[in-house]
């Protein structure tokens, strides 16, 4: 037996004032998404905002429903609209901001493993990384320079 060790490199801002200014513009549009999620049942918004390379910003927001796995979270909202109207662009970075509604949320709050396989699916299919920046509602914001970051033994169409 030989043991393998898998690392992931990740960065870390201490609060959303130290992030490039173009970064901090899709946060911002991430944070608006998330202002307009429907969470009624976990009272746990989250918001997402992608940057296309056609310059195109895209934002989803979870959305629930009584029968929960009828929801869908804000990561794919996004990633399955961009796919559907902009099928040939390619998706350079993916900005999430989530928390409960009932306390604060400042710890970094990464994509479901749902949303990671749906976020691994475009970045497999671009054959380029999704750069990804995710935080709570404050507090530190981390940074990932791919999906593979955050899912290192990824499922995808190779092994169908």
């Amino acid at each position: 037996m030989k043991e393998v060790k898998i690392e992931c490199i990740l960065q870390a801002y201490d609060d959303f004032d130290e992030l490039p200014t173009e970064v901090a513009s899709l946060m911002t549009k991430a944070s608006e998404a998330r202002g307009k999620s429907y969470s009624p049942y976990s009272n746990f918004s989250v918001g997402a905002a992608l940057l296309l390379d056609n310059g195109e910003i895209i934002t989803g927001n979870n959305q629930e429903n009584a029968s929960y796995p009828s929801g869908l979270c804000a990561e794919r909202t996004a990633i399955y609209y961009a796919g559907s109207q902009y099928p040939d662009a390619k998706i350079i970075r993916m900005a999430i901001i989530a928390g409960s509604n009932i306390r604060p949320t400042m710890s970094p709050i990464p994509p479901c493993g749902a949303c990671r396989q749906a976020i691994a699916e475009y970045e497999v299919k671009q054959n380029e990384p999704i750069e990804l920046y995710f935080m709570g509602e404050t507090g530190k914001v981390v940074r990932s320079e791919s999906l593979a970051n955050l899912l290192p033994l990824l499922f995808d169409k190779s092994f169908l």
